[in-house]
This record gives C-alpha cells, structure tokens and sequence, in this order.
C-alpha cells in the first residue's frame, strides 16, 4: 500500500449531526409520539437520545447515551407524562460524546425552565462562551447548545416575555441553527436566519401539532406536514393555537446541500423535493457524465440505492446488490476510535462473492470525505473476485471542512484536499476509475436553485462568515477557557 493511502486508511468518513423533534397534543400520549419520531429520526444522529415532557406545571426529562431504542423502554416512556414533550439525537459536533453533553439541555431560571433540542452548530463559540459565563469557565456547559439555553433563560428572567427572550438570544447567535424548546406551558420552534438545517411543521388530529427535522419524522407519527419553518421564524405553539414571528431577518439561502445528498432519509421532503428522486437523478446524471462499459451496477448501502437504480436506468447496465449491510450495526464514523471505526467497515458489510466474482462492477455512493470507509469497500469488493471497479459519487470532491453542524473541521482530514488529482484520489482508493458528480450535474439533479444551497464543502463559498478560533476543534470549550475579550 502507498504512503498516502496507508494515511488514508486511518482517517474516517463523513459524520452527521443531529435530530429534533417536538409535539403539542393534548390527550395523546406525547411521549410515545417522540419515542417513534426520534427512531424515524435515528439517522441523523446516533450517540444520546433524551425526551423532555411537560404537563402544563412541570417538565420530566429523561436522557442517556445510547440509540433511542436503548435509552427508552416502556417503563421510561410511561413515566413521561404530559401533553407536550421535546427530544433529540445527538451526533456531537461541538463538546465530547459524554453524558453531560445529552440533549435536550434543560436550564432552570427564575422565569421558568427551558429544555431545548438543537440541531446544528454556532461558529461564535467563544464569544457566545463569553456573554453567557463572563470571566468564569463554562463548567458542564461545554456545547453551543447549552450556551444558548443558558443565553435564552437569562433574557427571560430579565425581559418577562419567553418570545421576546429569544428574540434578543438571537442577535447572539451566529451560525446553523434549528431549535424546538419545551417550556411548562408551550412548544416553540425557530430557525437559523440562512436556513441551513431543515425543520417543518405538521398537524396532528385536531388539536395537535409536530415540529421535526424532517418529514419522515411527521410521517410516522400520523402527522400532516403543514411547511418549513422559515428561516429567521419563531414558531410558538400552546393552548392558544399557533403563532408566528420573525425573531431575525432572513439572509442568504443556505440549506445544506448534503442533505440531498446523504443527511435526509430517501423518504423525506426539503423545498417539496422528494430525497430519493433528487439521489435517482444523481445517479443519471453520473451515467451521463461517467459511462462505463460494465456488467454491473451496485450501491454501497443505503445512502447509494437509488443514485444506483439512477444509474443502472440511464446506463442500461443490469442493477444488482452485491454488498449485504448488517441491520445492526450503526454508521462506521459513530465508533469512538479509528481502530473500532476501522474493523466497523467490516462489521457492517459483506461482499457476495457469487455476485461480484468476475464481473465488472460500478460501485454507487454519496461522497467520499476521510476516505476510510471507500478504501475498505473497494477492498471488500475485490476480495470478492471483482474484476474491475469503478466508483461513482454522487457529490462533487469534497475538499472544505463543514463548521455548520458536520464534524469536518479539519481540512487536513479530508482526502480531496490532501489530494488534488482524482487520478490520485482513485489510487488512495485502489479503484479501477473514479468519477464525481460535476456541481452543475448536482443542482440539476436538485432540481433547485444553486442560490438556496450551501455548497462551501465543495468551494469554501462560507454564507456565514468562521472565526478563526472556531477552525480548531469541537472540544475547545473543554480543553481551554474562551479568550479574553478585546480591549
């Protein structure tokens, strides 16, 4: 093996972010409701779980590491009693996978307690670290989310006005966020002013209400998707019914584009756009831009299916599965070391050698990121007797960090930045041919204008201006205290 794919081979793959999930529905049991939307939310994040209830006097919390299956069982659940409830799933993209670091992040003030479910990540950490602690450390709050649960209950017990709290909060937060925040008597949900990360409103029965990451999260709970929470928009749901207003004037679109591309489930809408139909034409355009004479067509499960079926349709080469995905194994990047995120690649796919022995194979997938996981696959593929390989992917290289709630934020962990020539990236690989998606092929793909994306992983085009101090690491809150301010 090379120098560089020997390098290679120790870095991992592309991480995710995180799930939210809120419901208003008196006489349902809301516990269960977010129990169900936070599994059909899995994916998005796989480290803790935790679900705030409230009855109208009280909130009832309960979070721990672990799937959402692990963390709640029918005992759990039947202690979370209540008409209204919260809850998340976390992959940590600011502060360590621990215990303290489970949201939802609950902060008691004299106003009230807020329990708050965020998705995302603010790039003004140590400024934001600074308002809300002052001089003092920041203690067990080690994450922007904790931060701004902290900001929102001080403006609170000092402005009377829970609306108006958030409001003010906002001017302090700059960077991804969508948010749904549980109080003792109302559901409130808001949005980042550029819209980065996804959030929608549903009706459930009559009387109820949903806010979720995505619409698969509405979709099995019975809910009817209503829309998007707008950027910039705090929605308030209570007895009352629900209200809207515009906490920050809307800036530049900026939904993340990868979450057409590998975040969202194949079954949800964005911008009205159906997931799987955009990742099928992905996979036409491949075809059209990278023909290979082939004998079969594969997807690397299961972000890779249907740019695959895209591509087999468009090629005329025969689709077929040739890698077999354990149901029981979480996404390789999860593990907590390169060493179990390594020997993970294995534990979670078998190549069929009856399949893939002597044939010319096209290998189908999202992205390529730290390059670990495709190293393996490609090995796993020719151990199987493939005679060629050739790998599409259905994103352009990926060669600038995410500082907008995905852990790459070091561009020295990223193989096409590292590597320029795809020729040399095909090589790292040890593929036969490697094509990417062109951008153009992409947004054509979408079916959107390039305008309402963020595209700064593939062209350091930021719509939110990075500090220098936040292009270190996501412990930094952890390992030193936040600079002193300027004089």
């Amino acid at each position: 093996m090379s120098a560089l794919a020997e390098l290679e081979t120790r870095l991992g793959e592309c991480r995710e972010e995180c799930a939210v999930f809120g419901i208003y529905a008196p006489g349902e049991d809301v516990a269960r409701h977010t129990y169900f939307g936070l599994f059909a939310l899995q994916h998005r994040g796989q480290e803790s779980a935790g679900i705030a209830v409230s009855d109208g006097t009280g909130l009832n919390v309960h979070a721990e590491m672990g799937l959402v299956q692990q963390v709640f069982d029918e005992k759990r659940l039947s202690g979370l009693r209540g008409h209204m409830a919260v809850g998340h799933t976390r992959y940590s993209t600011t502060g360590a996978s621990r215990h303290h670091n489970v949201q939802p992040v609950v902060v008691p003030s004299a106003a009230g307690t807020v329990a708050l479910a965020h998705n995302g990540n603010l790039v003004n950490l140590h400024d934001l670290a600074r308002d809300v602690c002052g001089d003092q450390p920041p203690g067990d709050c080690t994450t922007d989310s904790g931060l701004m649960a902290r900001l929102i209950g001080s403006h609170w017990e000092q402005c009377g006005d829970l609306e108006e709290a958030i409001a003010q909060a906002s001017h302090s937060w700059h960077g991804a966020y969508s948010v749904a925040v549980l109080t003792e008597d109302r559901l409130l949900a808001f949005r980042d002013p550029n819209g980065v990360r996804p959030l929608c409103l549903g009706s459930l029965n009559s009387r109820g209400h949903v806010v979720a990451s995505e619409t698969c999260g509405l979709n099995v709970v019975g809910a009817d998707f209503l829309r998007e929470v707008e950027p910039g928009e705090l929605i308030t749901i209570d007895g009352d019914g629900v209200r809207s207003r515009t906490i920050a004037r809307p800036g530049r679109p900026a939904m993340c584009i990868f979450e057409f591309i590998y975040f969202a489930r194949p079954d949800s809408h964005i911008y009205g756009k159906l997931i799987h139909e955009a990742r099928r034409r992905m996979g036409r355009k491949l075809a059209q831009t990278y023909p290979v004479d082939a004998d079969l067509v594969i997807p690397v499960p299961d972000t890779g299916w249907p740019a695959a079926i895209g591509y087999a349709e468009e090629s005329g080469i025969p689709f077929g599965q040739g890698l077999i995905k354990s149901r029981y194994i979480a996404r390789t990047f999860i593990q907590p070391d390169q060493r179990q995120r390594e020997l993970g690649v294995r534990l979670k796919l078998t190549a069929m050698q009856e399949v893939l022995a002597g044939k010319r194979v096209v290998v189908v997938d999202d992205s390529i990121v730290r390059g670990t996981t495709k190293h393996g696959i490609v090995g796993l593929i020719r151990k199987a007797g493939a005679r060629e390989i050739h790998v599409r992917i259905t994103a352009p290289p990926y060669r600038y960090p995410c500082f907008y709630g995905v852990d790459t934020s070091d561009r020295r962990e990223l193989l096409a930045a590292r590597v320029e020539s795809v020729e040399d990236i095909c090589r790292a690989i040890e593929a036969d041919t490697l094509g990417y998606q062109t951008t153009e092929g992409l947004i054509e793909a979408v079916g959107l204008p390039r305008a309402l994306f963020c595209l700064a992983c593939f062209d350091a085009d930021y719509p939110i201006p990075i500090p220098d101090e936040i292009k270190t690491r996501k412990f930094a809150l952890e390992e030193q205290p936040p600079p002193a301010a300027e004089t």
